[in-house]
């Protein structure tokens, strides 16, 4: 476990660190101030312990800075009822007043091991649920950023080629969040007419256009206090992007057809697979939207780069078909799973879905052939 202890008395900052250095399961880090610790940290570490009274930026402050990143305790020798109510409600998961005994730290510590260890298990055991079949090292690695980013509200892009599974992602980091209990809402900029986008965005009031009959709401009001997820946003015609950005940095919308004002509160994820580089150097993005947005870019590498989940999703598959279709349970031949590694899948996984589909329904027997894949002319 890496810990970050955030102490300006220099006694008592050598003092937590030679006694933690008898146990050799913690990583210890030490530093002065926060504006020292903010420098230096990043998703390695696992806790965060600090002072509250402390030069510069107090410990309150600099917990509300971390916005949610870290577990953190909090360590002081001038507690009030007020600061010990605010660091709860700030999500500080333990306060300990100062002189303290060492061990009363690790058992603090201790228990802040378990509970991430067990959200860990947790996490693993609901990758299925949340639409996770398998795993791979670089499903590890992305999850690994997206779980950190998960804790903010800053707006993260996920780029990648069409089917990979952006929406199960955005809907993973939404579940992850702060924001899990409120909306998630998905909307896809190609699947909705151009002169249709900003109405379904913002919404409208009665008598906004001909067809509006009665008011109706907008996604952003249809996900305040929760995610947004805006999938191939390199499709959203240029004109919309500008109220978008204005509704993103305003944290406000106004329906069509009204001069009222609607504050949001909502954290945006969004997608593309498409180049928005390329779209803004051709004058079809607006660059101060990409970077709006592009807070934390993640990339999910095609399937063909992923091979390791390729057997996992298509066994879970394989099993929730035959259940679903009330066949018994099939398998792949050996010369199937051979086939089904070959081949390149440029449809990624929605196509992996859609092939192993077809194969436990055609399939004449228990053991799926590779003639049954038909994949054959294909690799």
């Amino acid at each position: 476990m890496k810990i970050a202890i955030v102490e300006d008395d220099i006694n008592m900052r050598k003092s937590l660190e030679i006694a933690m250095s008898d146990y050799q399961e913690f990583e210890v880090k030490t530093f002065k101030n926060a504006k020292d610790a903010l420098k230096s940290l990043d998703e390695s570490f696992d806790l965060v312990i600090t002072d509250i009274n402390m030069p510069g930026m107090d410990g309150l402050e600099f917990v509300k800075t971390l916005a949610g990143r870290f577990e953190v305790i909090i360590m002081t020798g001038n507690a009030t009822l007020s600061r010990a109510i605010e660091s709860i409600q700030l999500g500080v998961k333990d306060f300990l007043l100062k002189p303290f005994d060492v061990d009363a730290l690790i058992d603090a510590i201790r228990r802040e091991d378990k509970i991430q260890k067990v959200k860990k298990t947790v996490v693993n055991e609901d990758k299925k649920a949340t639409g996770f079949l398998g795993t791979s090292q670089v499903l590890e690695a992305i999850l690994k950023i997206t779980d950190r980013a998960s804790r903010t509200d800053a707006s993260i892009l996920l780029l990648g080629e069409s089917g990979v599974g952006k929406e199960v992602f955005a809907s993973y980091i939404h579940n992850n969040s702060l924001r899990a209990k409120k909306p998630f809402v998905a909307i896809n900029m190609a699947a909705i007419p151009e002169n249709l986008i900003e109405s379904e965005l913002f919404g409208f009031e009665k008598g906004a256009f001909t067809d509006a009959s009665e008011a109706k709401a907008g996604q952003f009001e249809l996900a305040n206090g929760g995610t947004l997820f805006l999938d191939e946003i390199g499709e959203m015609p240029y004109g919309v992007q500008a109220k978008l950005l204005r509704a993103l940095q305003e944290k406000e919308i106004r329906r069509l057809g009204s001069s009222k004002s609607i504050k949001i509160d909502i954290r945006v994820v969004s997608a593309t697979n498409a180049n928005l580089e390329t779209k803004i150097k051709n004058s079809e993005f607006r660059e101060d939207l990409y970077y709006r947005l592009n807070t934390i870019p993640v990339h999910i590498p095609a399937l063909r780069e992923r091979k390791e989940e390729i057997l996992q999703i298509a066994n879970a598959m394989c099993e929730q078909n035959s259940k679903k279709y009330g066949f018994e349970e099939k398998s792949f031949s050996q010369e199937a799973q051979e086939q089904l590694l070959a081949y390149q899948w440029p449809g990624n996984i929605r196509e992996l879905l859609s092939v192993v589909e077809r194969a436990v329904i055609l399939s004449e027997t228990n053991e799926i052939k590779a003639q049954e894949l038909f994949l054959q002319n294909k690799i």
